[in-house]
């Protein structure tokens, strides 16, 4: 049962790669993510009904503000920017690096130690990274190496989210944290999202996109996860991580006919490859991202 609901995460959160390539170009990036966090926080607020929840709320409200921002509304805004120029799939294979931020940001910002062999992995899945991106770079198309950057430093940002999460919210119940991070991630984003709102009509099906990629890909995927978490563990459903890009390279490639390229398959496996290493397997660290 749990792999099973493992396999089914990782194909949901695939597949959120998909859905922003399709509906980034209609709605502009922080439009459709305002609306995306905006969906699963009302989708999650029933998480907040018991009186204990609300007070877990109240008395960490700015860690969740943090956890909101650099969580949710600046990676998913930075991905779905990416998404713009780059296919679903690279997109996911490069938000994969993660963890190989994670164990980067915990060493230097967060005085954690760091072996030889995460430094070895480290080093792998950035050279991953290289090989991934090098045909799409040099093949010279504006705006992707702008987009590359943007997927990239969206990973950052959830290097830098599970540290403070690890940190900051240690104790408070995993829905509270789903919930609240999505209400401050609409917050942020709303102001932003009113200013550049399309001008045109956006077509029924693409808002049929933006529905699913709110329900489904994040409050239902924040509930199968950290279910998985209760049931099996953090290490456990954290693997989903090494499951990701695999489904968002199916997804891109069965949905839109992405091409898909010797080189991306090699950079996606070196990077997975140091990612494992990077990151021990996961140990000790826990991903709260849709």
């Amino acid at each position: 049962m749990n792999l099973l609901e493992l396999l089914l995460l990782a194909a949901i959160w695939g597949a959120s790669f998909l859905f922003m390539r399709i509906a980034a170009p209609e709605f502009g990036p922080i439009p459709l993510m305002a609306l995306r966090v905006a969906i699963a926080a009302l989708v999650l607020a029933p998480v907040l009904r018991t009186a204990s929840a609300r007070q877990q709320l109240r008395s960490h409200l700015w860690p969740l503000c943090v956890i909101g921002v650099t969580n949710s509304a600046v990676p998913f805004c930075l991905l779905a920017y990416a998404s713009l120029s780059v296919n679903a799939g690279m997109d996911s294979v490069l938000n994969a690096t993660t963890p190989l931020w994670a164990a980067l940001i915990a060493s230097i910002a967060f005085h954690g130690s760091m072996s030889r062999s995460q430094m070895f992995g480290l080093l792998t899945g950035f050279a991953g990274v290289i090989v991934l991106v090098h045909d799409t770079l040099v093949a010279g198309t504006p705006g992707v190496p702008l987009a590359i950057a943007a997927a990239l430093i969206a990973a950052l940002f959830y290097g830098f989210a599970v540290n403070y999460s690890k940190r900051s919210l240690a104790g408070v119940q995993p829905s509270v944290v789903a919930a609240g991070s999505q209400l401050f991630a609409a917050l942020a984003l709303w102001p932003l999202a009113l200013t550049c709102w399309p001008r045109h009509p956006v077509n029924l099906a693409t808002w049929g996109y933006v529905v699913v990629l709110g329900v489904v890909c994040t409050a239902l995927a924040y509930l199968l996860y950290f279910r998985l978490i209760a049931r099996a563990g953090a290490t456990y459903a954290a693997s989903v991580t090494f499951l990701i890009p695999v489904f968002g390279v199916l997804w891109g490639a069965v949905c839109l006919g992405e091409k898909l390229t010797p080189s991306m398959f090699v950079g996606c496996a070196i990077v997975l490859s140091g990612t494992a290493i990077a990151s021990g397997k996961f140990s000790g660290f826990r991903l709260h991202r849709a």
